[in-house]
């Protein structure tokens, strides 16, 4: 293998790696005006799009119209002639599940549902506590489509736990009036009613309204020019316009109860006054979320499988490592600026679990993509630099497919500050910079899809409980690792040399201490070929023992908590990805066998590597190693 083999896929890799960033659709839509933005796309190296109808649509263009349906089949028709690529969008709007609406009237019973906590001595007779009637005599008088859960006794009072439909909404596609300014500063909008998303009917409806009808209205495009469906954040309590809420459905508790294996019905009053990492509240919400997998993952999944088409988008939460078992392409994403360029956000807390969650269970359940819809709702105070910056954070932890947000079709009016910034046509950037940013992220998408992730260290996590402080340690000590799923530890295989799962092979398994108990005999059942390092908050302890465990490589000895390094094989050689993650320039020597290259993502710069690395302030370049393996 020399450069020369190397340097065609490299420079000019296939549209499959674009970016494929949210296209808002939010005004009137005009053939001629969709066609020339797809032009600037292309002129600007987009070949892949996600229809996103959004806020600012006319009336008349309504979601799932016949109006609506034929721009996006005009839309899907133009990237077919452009060899460009499609992702449909589940939704008039967010979170998914709803149909703008349509489903609850369609049937009202598929309403949102909550459950509430209503103390019975603290009450007034002949009152309404948390949408339910208390009779003269201080009993509750349930309506119709209110069920008793359970009546507990809680620290000597009489708890009245009730299960009911909620003032619940998503966002809506259209404004009420463009000129009136609600409550948060912004146009007033239509708020269609929530669907009952653990109610699997409801769900069935859904999949109905939309699923269905894409398939009948686009179902040739599909596995070519539509790639796949997007579904945005399910919410088990949708947008609720009420407080003190636990998420439900007819017949929760039998559900919950069967679920855990025990009687949960004493714990029920607990869950207004305790904090969500309680372990009583993390076993409600295994049981709840298990619930939501059952009914609207697993049909969505089950659909997308059936017709030709993968299922992608992401879940509610950026470290729900369960749900991301049931895309064809995992997905996180990154918004409200909750991770950002030099702030403890970057490596601390559950939203720096992101993209490493995303691209390890892509990983160890086989899929070759995984996705972040990233830059959301930042504001207008935006920069390209930022932009920059977490795309690069996303794809040295291993994302490959990229999804900006947004472009937009339109900044008229109030357009222009709904969720922005807008990062394409209406940006100050597009012209000057846009096309090397998305030729780099190209590259590397291509660069992290097919290619063997070279990693000896898997950190143990779980749904919810992803470790990010050991993480931390290996992040800022140029230690790759991925993060594994207590629940794949079934599916490893106790190899010669390694744990191994899907094609990845793990000599060194960090654990943390809260998770150590739930998997104890299978720890213990390991051969000592295979290092188990248990996490006690102390990084030197952790550094000294990955150190001594590791096979020698070229970064052990860097001194720089700035510099990440992602290492996998592809195309007969070594690759090496390094971003300095910080903003101070980084300096540092380096020895690989054999010949080794430098290549700028954004250029077509090839040079020998010197063997001095050289990186300014967040920036990024890869190192190829031309050998035999």
């Amino acid at each position: 293998m020399t450069i020369d083999q190397i340097k065609p896929n490299w420079l000019k890799p296939s549209n499959e790696f674009s970016l494929a960033p949210f296209w808002f659709w939010n005004d009137e839509l005009e053939e001629t005006e969709i066609s020339r933005q797809l032009d600037e796309f292309q002129a600007h190296g987009v070949d892949a799009f996600v229809i996103h109808p959004r806020l600012g649509l006319p009336e008349q263009l309504g979601w799932m119209s016949d109006g609506l349906l034929a721009k996006i089949r005009f839309a899907i028709e133009q990237a077919r002639a452009r060899d460009m690529w499609v992702i449909l969008y589940d939704e008039g709007m967010y979170p998914s599940g709803s149909s703008a609406g349509q489903v609850v009237a369609e049937n009202p019973d598929y309403q949102c549902r909550g459950m509430v906590r209503i103390n019975l001595d603290a009450v007034k007779p002949n009152t309404i506590e948390q949408g339910v009637q208390i009779d003269s005599n201080g009993n509750i008088k349930l309506a119709d489509n209110q069920t008793l859960v359970a009546q507990v006794d809680y620290k000597g009072d009489r708890y009245a736990i009730v299960d009911r439909p909620i003032d619940s909404v998503i966002r809506g596609l259209h404004y009420v009036d463009e000129t009136v300014i609600d409550n948060n500063g912004e146009s007033a909008e239509n708020l269609p009613l929530a669907t009952d998303l653990l109610n699997p009917d409801a769900v069935a409806c859904f999949v109905r309204l939309v699923y269905d009808r894409f398939h009948a209205e686009f179902g040739d495009y599909f596995g070519s020019v539509v790639k796949a469906i997007f579904t945005d954040e399910p919410m088990l309590l949708g947008r609720p316009r009420e407080k003190k809420l636990m998420p439900s459905t007819k017949g929760i508790l039998d559900k919950i109860n069967t679920f855990l294996g025990y009687d949960f019905t004493p714990h029920l009053p607990e869950l207004w006054e305790i904090e969500e990492s309680h372990p009583v509240f993390r076993e409600f919400e295994r049981a709840i979320e298990n619930q939501l997998e059952t009914t609207y993952y697993a049909q969505l999944y089950n659909w997308c499988e059936a017709h030709n088409i993968a299922l992608t988008g992401h879940p509610a939460e950026a470290d729900a490592t369960r749900h991301l078992r049931y895309f064809h392409i995992p997905g996180q994403d990154i918004v409200w600026r909750w991770v950002e360029p030099d702030k403890p956000s970057a490596l601390e807390g559950r939203q720096s679990t992101q993209g490493k969650a995303a691209s390890s269970m892509a990983l160890h359940t086989k899929r070759r993509r995984n996705t972040n819809e990233f830059c959301g709702a930042f504001g207008h105070d935006f920069t390209f630099d930022e932009m920059q910056w977490l795309a690069n954070w996303l794809l040295v932890r291993g994302c490959n497919l990229l999804i900006p947000h947004a472009f937009y079709y339109s900044i008229r009016g109030p357009r222009k500050h709904e969720r922005p910034p807008a990062l394409g046509i209406h940006s100050p950037w597009w012209d000057d910079s846009f096309t090397g940013f998305a030729l780099g992220c190209r590259r590397l998408s291509w660069l992290n899809t097919d290619s063997q992730h070279m990693c000896d260290v898997a950190i143990l996590g779980e749904h919810h409980n992803l470790p990010w402080d050991s993480a931390r340690v290996c992040f800022e000590n140029q230690i790759d690792f991925n993060y594994l799923d207590i629940d794949d530890l079934a599916n490893c295989e106790i190899g010669d040399e390694a744990l191994k799962i899907a094609d990845q092979s793990y000599g060194v398994l960090i654990v943390g201490g809260d998770i150590l108990p739930k998997v104890q005999s299978y720890l213990e059942s390991l051969p000592e070929h295979i290092t188990v390092i248990q996490w006690k908050n102390d990084a030197d302890a952790l550094l000294i023992s990955l150190r001594t465990s590791l096979p020698e490589s070229p970064f052990l000895n860097v001194s720089s908590n700035g510099l990440r390094v992602r290492h996998v094989q592809k195309d007969g050689a070594d690759w090496y990805i390094l971003f300095n993650e910080a903003n101070t320039p980084l300096t540092c020597d380096l020895k690989f066998e054999g010949t080794t290259y430098q290549l700028n993502p954004n250029t077509d710069d090839i040079i020998e590597f010197s063997g001095r690395l050289e990186l300014a302030g967040h920036d990024l370049l890869v190192l190829t190693q031309i050998k035999d393996f």
